[in-house]
């Protein structure tokens, strides 16, 4: 009896406890359901964006994106509006008019491998100026050793004559630490002149247009070769410039010296171009002689394809803004959209406009104040953040993180650096495809059953999708009975003034072939007795 009574008092006083925690519990969740819905119903948007952040399920977030979408028939639209280009550009009713230059090179013999001998050669192409000392020694094998010296900006943007001052100071400096200064050879050199221009000869090129952030006064129409030898006299080097060609044309030679199968050259990197080997009768504005091989090597300038609107069908307004800001409005449309000078510019502008949108990096708007970082700060998006984003693999975006840091964004969330590297991935995926689209026209004209395109440049070289992106859209594009490959040679457009060199000297052509004896005592014997060159074996001789 006295243990029902404990429990009857027991029970008494326990359920009141549990009804006072009920009505506790129960008041706590009403009043949180009508905090949150109140948030809900005062900032609907933000609601919704915090739901759906993953970058391809965000419909705000993918309008931005599909503007850079490209179809396939969009690119076999736009190759036939290419080829169409070209034709305009070989025709010499309307080159001078056209937008795609398609110039002659003047180099006709391409190698074949058992080229040998030594030569200097100096590349200029971008921001980084190179000299070489290069020695073929036959059967596809390459020696070099070179040096990278830096252009300043002043230089690029100042008085033409201190730019080959400079080219010719940086040589005279290798020439110093090589030993070969006062040797009492003339050490023939070719020139890697990786700008537009007007060839008269396979050492003779009017420079037509600059490019690539340069714009040095009185240069334009003048012939660089002719430029650069003042300097190099000027400063009492033994170096005699033989041959010119720009990184295109010497990324196809140095290709075709291991592969003879290679007919294109294209350069991916500050810049953008493509070569390829054309017969004679198609070349309308071609000026010289019909001799054997009936072929030359074609500097399309395809930088410029687009200048004439053409290509306003794909250009988003980000694209447009690249072009308003740039050194050269309306010009190199083409390059803008795919160059490595350009394509990081274009991710900073697509962040920028998800920020404004609110739509990315929400949880830092208090950091958004300092316009002295990088994102708010024209090129502040380097070309290799892009690449850098894009290696990251899984969930860490260990790299993605590290590039925010660097451009002002501290801490970035999961979801800000999802958004940053699909935006990353598209801007770079639709470079390749356009250039894949150009390659593919370039393939299916020359019509053999098997090609291969020689390639350099900083943007192919570290971008971890380019080629594979590239490939995939030319496997589309390119007729089904073609096989086609993509080369890499190390120092291409270096080598490839070397070696434009030896194959004009294989074919007997008179000042070209001190270009692969300079330096070989077994070869002198065979110098001596060619009285077109025996000029250049020595100074003053």
């Amino acid at each position: 009896m006295s243990l029902n009574i404990a429990q009857i008092l027991q029970d008494d006083l326990i359920t009141p406890m549990v009804r006072k925690t009920a009505y506790g519990l129960a008041t706590t969740c009403i009043l949180g359901a009508a905090v949150y819905a109140g948030y809900c119903v005062a900032a609907p948007e933000k609601h919704i964006i915090r739901q759906h952040r993953h970058p391809e399920l965000n419909d705000q977030i993918e309008k931005v994106v599909d503007s850079l979408k490209i179809t396939d028939d969009q690119l076999i639209h736009i190759m036939h509006i290419l080829e169409e280009e070209m034709s305009a550009g070989l025709s010499p009713i309307t080159h001078k008019q056209a937008t795609v230059k398609m110039f002659p090179t003047y180099v006709r013999n391409i190698p074949n491998g058992t080229e040998v001998g030594q030569v200097l050669a100096l590349d200029l192409g971008g921001t980084n100026f190179r000299v070489l000392l290069i020695d073929l020694r036959g059967n596809a094998r390459v020696e070099l050793t070179s040096k990278i010296f830096v252009i300043p900006q002043s230089i690029m943007i100042g008085d033409g004559r201190h730019l080959f001052c400079h080219l010719a100071e940086c040589l005279y400096d290798f020439m110093l630490k090589e030993n070969l200064l006062r040797t009492g050879i003339c050490y023939p050199l070719g020139f890697t002149f990786s700008f537009p221009c007007r060839q008269e000869g396979l050492a003779s090129a009017r420079l037509t247009s600059w490019t690539k952030g340069f714009s040095c006064s009185g240069v334009v129409n003048e012939d660089v070769v002719k430029l650069l030898q003042e300097a190099i006299n000027e400063k009492g080097i033994n170096a005699k410039c033989v041959a010119l060609v720009n990184d295109t044309v010497g990324t196809l030679m140095a290709c075709a010296y291991k592969d003879p199968a290679t007919a294109i050259g294209l350069i991916l990197g500050t810049g953008t171009n493509a070569c390829y080997i054309e017969n004679l009768d198609k070349v309308g504005t071609w000026n010289s002689d019909y001799d054997e091989p009936k072929q030359v090597i074609i500097n399309m300038e395809w930088g410029a394809f687009g200048d004439n609107g053409r290509l306003n069908l794909i250009r988003t307004k980000y694209d447009e803004e690249v072009d308003l800001s740039s050194i050269n409005p309306g010009k190199q449309i083409f390059e803008k959209m795919i160059s490595g000078m350009y394509m990081g510019e274009i991710v900073r502008l697509i962040i920028l406009d998800l920020l404004q949108q609110e739509l990315l990096f929400l949880g830092h708007r208090d950091t958004y104040g300092d316009y002295k970082t990088p994102l708010y700060n024209r090129g502040g998006f380097y070309t290799k953040f892009v690449s850098t984003v894009e290696t990251d693999e899984g969930i860490k975006f260990s790299n993605t993180r590290r590039v925010l840091e660097d451009i002002g964004i501290h801490n970035p969330t999961y979801d800000d650096c999802a958004i940053v590297q699909h935006i990353c991935r598209q801007v770079s995926k639709r470079a390749a495809r356009l250039a894949g689209a150009g390659l593919a026209v370039l393939v299916n004209r020359i019509g053999k059953s098997d090609v291969t395109v020689g390639v350099d440049g900083s943007l192919y070289r570290y971008h971890p999708r380019f080629k594979r992106n590239m490939e995939r859209c030319m496997e589309t594009l390119v007729n089904k009975d073609v096989k086609f490959a993509l080369e890499t040679i190390p120092d291409a457009s270096g080598i490839g003034a070397a070696v434009t060199a030896a194959a004009e000297c294989r074919s007997g052509k008179g000042a070209a072939m001190v270009a692969c004896v300079a330096g070989k005592p077994y070869l002198v014997n065979s110098i001596v007795s060619d009285e077109e060159t025996a000029d250049y074996e020595k100074i003053n001789s």
